[in-house]
C-alpha cells in the first residue's frame, strides 16, 4: 500500500532528502501507511526511517528531526478519511427516525474512532475489529469519546441490536491499561438504561477514572417518523427532574472520591425538568459541551460579561424577534427581559418543529419550512435566528430550504446569528464595533 505524494514545501525537511511531489509514500518506522491517524503518529517521532517509490525505484531514508517539526509533504486525497459505518441497530437512533426525501449525506451513519480523535465524534467501538483495536492501543489514540447507553451486556445488546455491544466494558479497561483516556455518553430511554440500570453503568465507567474522564446524559430524541420502531417513550417534566437528581446525588459521590463531578445530565434535561441550571463552577471545564452539556450556561455567562463589556444604555425603538426551539424559550425571554437595553423591545418566539414533530424542542433541529410557516405573519423590525439551524457550508437549513428562501418568504428581515451570548447581545443591543 502506497500514498502519491502530491507536493513537497519549500525548504522543509522531505526536499532536503531528496523527496519530490510524485513519489510515493511507502512505509515510515517500517509501518504501511493506512490513513491520516498513521501518518500523523508516526511522523511525530524524531527519529525515524521512510520507505519511498519513484518511477517503480524504491528509495530510503533516515528522518531526524524535532517531534514537533512538519516533514513537509502532502498527500494524495485517498489518504482522507471515509468514515466507516455503523453496524448497531440501536432503538434510538435519530437517523431511522428522518423522514424520506433529505439530502443523502443526512442519513450516513458513521461509527469511526477516527473522526472520534479528530472530531470528537461518538463511537459505540462494535465495529472495530481486533486488528483494528490494536492499532487504537498502538498509536496511543486518546482521547475518544465513546458512546455506552449501558454497561450491562444484556441491556446493552438489547438497546443496540447488536450481538457484539456486550464487550464494552472489557474493550474500556484495555483502553485505561494502554494508558488511554475518553469521555462517555448515554443517551437514555424510560424504562431501557435510566433508573437502576444507569447508576450501574456510572458505577461500572466510573472506576475506570481517571481514564474515564466524563459521563454525559443525553435524552432520547424521537421525531414522529418511528413507524415500525421499538417503543420508546420520551421524557416528561417528572421523569427529567428524577433523572436529574439522581445524577445530582451522584454528582456529589464522585467528587468526594475523584474530585469531579463526572457525570453531567445535558441541557435539554434542565429545559424539560424546569429546573436551575448548575453554575460555571458546577461544569467544571464543560468537558462535553460540544454534546450541548453546559452549552446553556457558558451562553448566559457571556451573554452577561458582554452586556457589561459593551454596554447600551438605550436604543432607538425597535422590537426584535428570537425564533427558537421550545425548550429554550423561556430561559431565553428571562435573559431579554433581564438584559435588553432601553428601547428595545425582545419577544422570544418558540417555534414548534412540526417537520420533525413536536416531541423536537432543540433549536438545532429546526427547519427552514417552520420558521416561515410559523413567522410569516411577524410585525417587527428583525428576526434573530442562530447558525446551529443551518449547516456549516451556512446556507441550507434540514429540509433543504435555503437562507436566502427563508428571508424572501419572510416580511421582515432575518438575521443569523452566530451561537454565543456575545454575538446574541450585540445582535439585540444594536452594538457596533466603532462604537
Amino acid at each position: 500500500m502506497s500514498c502519491p505524494i502530491v507536493r513537497v514545501e519549500e525548504g522543509s525537511i522531505a526536499q532536503q532528502l531528496g523527496i519530490r511531489a510524485g513519489d510515493s509514500l511507502v512505509r515510515i518506522a517500517g509501518e504501511p501507511i493506512i490513513d491520516q491517524i498513521d501518518y500523523q503518529a508516526l511522523v511525530a517521532q524524531e527519529h525515524f526511517s521512510l520507505e519511498t517509490e519513484r518511477d517503480g525505484k524504491a528509495m530510503s531514508f533516515t528522518v531526524n528531526k524535532e517531534d514537533w517539526e512538519p516533514l513537509g509533504i502532502s498527500l494524495d486525497q485517498s489518504i482522507v478519511l471515509s468514515p466507516r459505518p455503523c453496524a448497531n441497530r440501536c432503538v434510538f437512533c435519530f437517523i431511522d427516525q428522518m423522514p424520506p426525501g433529505m439530502r443523502r449525506t443526512l442519513y450516513v451513519k458513521d461509527d469511526d474512532w477516527r473522526l472520534s480523535l479528530m472530531m470528537g465524534n461518538f463511537i459505540t467501538m462494535t465495529n472495530i475489529t481486533e486488528a483494528e483495536f490494536d492499532r487504537i492501543l498502538r498509536r496511543k489514540v486518546s482521547p475518544l469519546f465513546i458512546s455506552v447507553h449501558a454497561t450491562d451486556p444484556e441491556v446493552r445488546t438489547r438497546m443496540m441490536r447488536n450481538p457484539r455491544a456486550d464487550q464494552i466494558m472489557v474493550r474500556l479497561r484495555r483502553l485505561k491499561e494502554a494508558g488511554l483516556r475518553f469521555h462517555c455518553q448515554f443517551v437514555l430511554c424510560p424504562g431501557w438504561n435510566d433508573g437502576e440500570v444507569l447508576r450501574r453503568s456510572l458505577e461500572d465507567v466510573s472506576s475506570l477514572w481517571p481514564a474515564a474522564r466524563s459521563a454525559a446524559l443525553v435524552p432520547v430524541g424521537l421525531t414522529r417518523f418511528r413507524e415500525g420502531l421499538d417503543k420508546v417513550e420520551p421524557y416528561d417534566r417528572e421523569g427529567a427532574a428524577a433523572l436529574v437528581r439522581q445524577a445530582q446525588a451522584m454528582q456529589k459521590d464522585f467528587l468526594a472520591r475523584f474530585g469531579t463531578r463526572f457525570v453531567f445530565p445535558s441541557d435539554e434535561f434542565y429545559c424539560l425538568s424546569g429546573l436551575p441550571l448548575p453554575s460555571d463552577e458546577e461544569y467544571e471545564d464543560y468537558p462535553q459541551i460540544e454534546n450541548g452539556v453546559g452549552m446553556l450556561r457558558l451562553f448566559e455567562t457571556d451573554l452577561r460579561y458582554a452586556a457589561e463589556e459593551y454596554p447600551v444604555e438605550q436604543t432607538p425603538p425597535r422590537e426584535l424577534v428570537i425564533a427558537c426551539g421550545t425548550s429554550v424559550a423561556p430561559l431565553m425571554q428571562t435573559w431579554c427581559d433581564e438584559l435588553a437595553p432601553s428601547g428595545t423591545r425582545v419577544r422570544v418566539r418558540p417555534i414548534l418543529n412540526r417537520f420533525f414533530g413536536e416531541s423536537v424542542t432543540v433549536t438545532g433541529l429546526l427547519t427552514g419550512g417552520d420558521l416561515v410557516q410559523q413567522l410569516r405573519g411577524e410585525t417587527c423590525d428583525e428576526i434573530l435566528i442562530c447558525r446551529n439551524m443551518i449547516r456549516a457550508e451556512g446556507d441550507l437549513f434540514l429540509d433543504d430550504m435555503t437562507v436566502d428562501a427563508v428571508r424572501a418568504a419572510l416580511p421582515v428581515p432575518l438575521r443569523v446569528v452566530e451561537n454565543t451570548g456575545e454575538a446574541f447581545w450585540k445582535a439585540v443591543s444594536g452594538w457596533r464595533e466603532e462604537q
